[in-house]
């Protein structure tokens, strides 16, 4: 599916019909502000006018504009052009795509050159020829529109996959609420929070949702944020300046403002901080934030789906989550049933993954022997469909014969109730620990994770490995 939007994007198409360009200009004598005015506004554009480097930056750093045309010296008897080339590091700062056509009437070679090594776009001296500046103007505007753009979809690019979600497979008596919700819901514009086990097919859910939403022409974005830090959460879904923090070499365009327009789905809601609840809804109920290390308030239209395999209410009651945030999040609840209450759509989900995988690893598979799905059908499923699908990629990996066997899946039977330690490799003694860890913590990845002296990522990498 494409990814377009943005508010920048948005913007940038209104210029070519009803949206008019806005452009700061800044200089501390009020006859060349007059004469900026009247010129611009005979192009066409809106001006809004300034007559001091903090003018400049309190108007930037609170409104959107589609350039700058400004004066590099403002105190009386200075000609060095020293107070406008440090603003125009300032401004880089703040928005590295917007154009600043900087002036001076002491213009030199030398200093027209510092000033584009700052991050001017272009240098006029005065007086300046209307013609030159109208015509500077026009391509700046353009090329701004650009730079944002190409920002947005660079940073939409990281997210594409190679393949494509696969299709929600679910004929069950037990999934049928599901399904029915999901034709419900789906084209609404009401927050939905998934709930279920690990492995139950919550991100699956979400992309159905989508997908029936008049949103689905927009992009919808993933964000696992059990697995961020509290630092790098805020600049995962909101953005951050360059400057912002050590690493921050250039600016960044959070998840909130990539899915303008669409949906975003913040997946293990139920492990963030007390601080991050705090950010999130108030992004939730005014659709407001501020990108890391700026002070701009920005403005974005997104639905939000969550997914959790805790009881919220639980966390709620023990003070760990915040029951406005619940509130903002479920207007809509879906809960996911595990693998083991819906053994009916196990025969289509098999084969599903069997295609999948015995293409891509270009064997010629047939289907599963009686024997082989007789042992899917009987396994207790802990990991849900993530676990299966291990268990038939693993199958597709060692089978030697045009149809799968027991065997090739690797299912381990339980022995009243529960299979022997001394029977089970390392890695199943491992898997073991964390499910039950993670079922006595229902669910709570972050307490799971101290009960067994793992860090959070260190936990999820064995999430992932297990397929739990």
């Amino acid at each position: 599916m494409p990814l377009k939007c943005d508010n920048v994007v948005n913007r940038s198409m209104r210029l070519n019909d009803a949206y008019v360009p806005r452009i700061l200009i800044a200089d501390d004598q009020p006859d060349v502000l007059e004469a900026l005015r009247f010129l611009i506004k005979g192009e066409g554009y809106q001006a809004e006018a300034v007559n001091s480097p903090a003018g400049i930056l309190e108007a930037v750093e609170s409104r959107d504009f589609d350039a700058v045309v400004m004066d590099l010296n403002y105190t009386r008897d200075t000609t060095s052009g020293q107070e406008g080339l440090d603003l125009l590091n300032r401004l880089q700062g703040l928005d590295s795509t917007l154009p600043v056509i900087v002036m001076t009437a002491w213009g030199s070679v030398d200093l027209a050159v510092e000033a584009m090594r700052r991050g001017a776009r272009d240098f006029i001296q005065k007086p300046w020829d209307n013609a030159r500046l109208s015509a500077i103007l026009g391509t700046q505007i353009e090329l701004g529109r650009a730079l944002r753009k190409g920002q947005i979809l660079e940073a939409e690019n990281r997210l594409l996959r190679a393949e494509q979600f696969p299709s929600l497979i679910a004929q069950s008596a037990a999934m049928q609420p599901v399904l029915d919700m999901i034709s419900r819901v789906g084209p609404s514009d009401a927050n939905v929070l998934i709930t279920g086990e690990n492995g139950t097919g919550k991100g699956l859910v979400a992309q159905s949702l989508h997908s029936v939403s008049l949103r689905a022409i927009k992009p919808m974005l993933t964000v696992n944020t059990g697995g961020l830090s509290e630092g790098v959460f805020e600049s995962e879904l909101f953005g951050h300046v360059k400057g912002a923090f050590t690493d921050a070499k250039s600016d960044r365009v959070g998840r909130f403002e990539m899915a303008e327009g669409g949906t975003l789905f913040l997946d293990e809601i139920a492990n963030i901080s007390a601080n991050l609840q705090a950010k999130l809804l108030r992004v939730l109920e005014t659709g407001e934030f501020e990108r890391v290390g700026s002070s701009k308030t920005r403005q974005v239209d997104v639905r939000v789906l969550s997914a959790t395999n805790s009881d919220l209410t639980a966390e709620v009651a023990g003070g760990r989550f915040r029951q406005d945030l619940l509130f903002r999040l479920n207007t809509i609840e879906i809960r996911l049933p595990p693998l083991r209450e819906r053994r009916e759509d196990i025969p289509l989900l098999a084969a599903h993954f069997l295609r999948q995988h015995a293409e891509h690893y270009r064997k010629n598979l047939s289907g599963f022997e009686d024997a082989a799905m007789k042992a899917l059908l009987a396994h207790p499923w802990p990991g849900n469909i993530r676990e299966l699908d291990h268990a038939v990629e693993r199958a597709v990996l060692m089978t030697q014969s045009p149809c799968v066997k027991a065997n090739d899946l690797g299912l381990r039977p339980a022995r009243d109730g529960a299979p022997r330690l001394e029977d089970m490799s390392l890695e199943d003694v491992e898997s073991l620990l964390i499910k039950k860890a993670l079922q006595r913590f229902n669910g709570n990845v972050s307490h799971a994770a101290n009960a067994l002296g793992l860090s959070r990522s260190a936990l999820y990498r064995r999430l992932q490995r297990y397929g739990l």
